[in-house]
């Protein structure tokens, strides 16, 4: 695991108050088109002044701060936590997933469950992938969990047998954000809320043939069998799972922009963030069909886990096609507001988020030393701070 920041990173300079700052900016702009003039470019000096002033900026953007390398190398391991947890799903459920009673439960939260899964399983590789490879362009040491990749991986046919940073045999899936997004609280603002299904101790993939044959023929809708049964709780298990952990990178990255200096690593969360919502809102979607008819009603045989129907209680705090964050109270004294929520490091920064993963049990059977280099990252993206002038 490389941990330290790189020697030589530039650390900004003060900020400045905006007019003065756009003056400076400009007498800069002005002394260069003198300078450049003076050594013969004049084709150089006749470029606008607004592209000057646009090279100028960029040239400012892709220099970064020590805090926003820590920001980005956090980043970074929850994306590469993210990459590990999804690929279990998608060789078991995925498109071309290798347990077909796995892949039919799954289908009946939605036909095209697989091809989702395989898609946000890409998504998320492809985003540890670049945000390791900015910080390489940068000079700043990426990151590398390969040491921790130690935890077993499902018997279950479909399942590849390597180590894993993850545990999905075991979860204690937080539900709250199902009621959350229905209310009109904040949790920025002090709220706490229910679960909507309690789930403790549920696998969210199937652990063995034995528990879970994979050849079974999961039928379309309602499970009949004690086999069909348990396996439609798993699949349902993974569809609230897969919304609690991209509602939990919607909240991440909105954390993490409001500390980037550089504009550059600015769009970069902003970018990346966006499709983590977009991920959420997916997901949200299909966890409502685990709880609604025909589905509703499923009961784990094994763990006793049951799968209610929410929209019987007629009220929009469980309404399962209500997907869209309802307004909530968000600035004091101003109008509630749809928005993401919660966005302060309490509830949703980097350590929140590690304390979160680490109360699904996620990490189940890792080792002190993975909890102690995840935390470390995650204090130093928490103490990063804004820097204008970058």
């Amino acid at each position: 695991m490389h941990e330290d920041t790189p020697a030589g990173v530039p650390a900004g300079a003060p900020p400045r108050a905006g007019d003065d700052d756009l003056h400076a900016q400009w007498q800069r702009v002005v002394g260069r088109r003198s300078f450049l003039k003076g050594v013969g470019l004049a084709g150089a000096a006749a470029v606008p002044g607004s592209a000057l002033l646009a090279g100028e900026a960029f040239a400012k953007s892709s220099r970064i701060t020590e805090g926003d390398v820590a920001i980005l190398r956090f980043l970074a391991a929850a994306e590469l936590i993210e990459s590990d947890l999804w690929s279990q799903y998608a060789e078991l459920g995925g498109a071309n997933g290798g347990n077909a009673a796995y892949v039919g439960a799954l289908q009946n939260l939605d036909t095209d469950m697989p091809q989702y899964i395989s898609d946000n399983t890409d998504d998320e590789i492809s985003h540890a992938r670049f945000l390791n490879a900015y910080l390489h362009s940068k000079g700043a040491k990426g990151v590398n969990l390969d040491e921790f990749r130690t935890l077993p991986s499902s018997k279950a046919t479909g399942a590849r047998q390597v180590g894993r940073l993850t545990n999905l045999q075991a979860l204690d899936v937080d539900t709250s954000w199902y009621t959350r997004y229905r209310s009109t609280s904040n949790p920025d603002l002090g709220a706490k809320f229910p679960q909507a299904v309690t789930i403790r101790n549920q696998p969210a993939i199937p652990v063995s043939d034995q528990d879970t044959p994979p050849n079974h023929k999961q039928p379309t809708g309602p499970p009949f069998t004690s086999e069909e049964s348990r396996m439609q709780a798993i699949a349902n298990t993974a569809g609230f799972h897969f919304a609690m952990i991209e509602q939990g990178g919607s909240s991440l990255y909105s954390t993490m922009a409001l500390k980037a200096s550089s504009l550059e690593v600015l769009r970069i969360v902003v970018a990346i963030g966006g499709v983590e919502t977009n991920h959420f809102s997916l997901w949200h979607d299909k966890a409502g069909n685990a709880v609604s008819q025909p589905l509703a009603g499923v009961t784990d045989p094994e763990t006793g886990l049951h799968f209610p129907d929410l929209n019987a209680s007629g009220g929009e705090a469980t309404q399962t096609n209500l997907i869209l964050p309802e307004p909530a109270k968000f600035i004091p004294g101003l109008p509630d507001v749809s928005i993401v929520r919660p966005t302060l490091d309490k509830n949703a920064g980097a350590m929140a988020a590690i304390r979160g993963l680490t109360a699904d049990q996620l990490f189940k059977g890792q080792s002190p030393r993975f909890f102690q280099t995840v935390m470390r990252l995650a204090r130093a993206a928490d103490s990063a701070q804004r820097r204008l002038g970058h």
